[in-house]
């Protein structure tokens, strides 16, 4: 696993934590909602390709 998706990760999540206070303290909890949920999917994007080769090498390792 490359350490470079763990740095993205991270800077995602701290992005989307800043600007989740910031919308919260100017009272727009929608908006900070949203911008969370984007950072996820943003985040589930990446990284699905590393839970396919997770299960293609438990498949592997199972013969199944």
């Amino acid at each position: 696993m490359d350490i470079q998706i763990v740095f993205k990760i991270a800077a995602v999540g701290i992005l989307v934590s800043v600007l989740n206070q910031v919308l919260i303290r100017s009272g727009r909890e929608e908006q900070a909602m949203m911008t969370t949920l984007a950072g996820l999917v943003v985040v589930l994007f990446w990284v699905i390709h590393y839970i396919s080769d997770l299960f293609q090498t438990v498949q592997t390792l199972f013969q199944l």
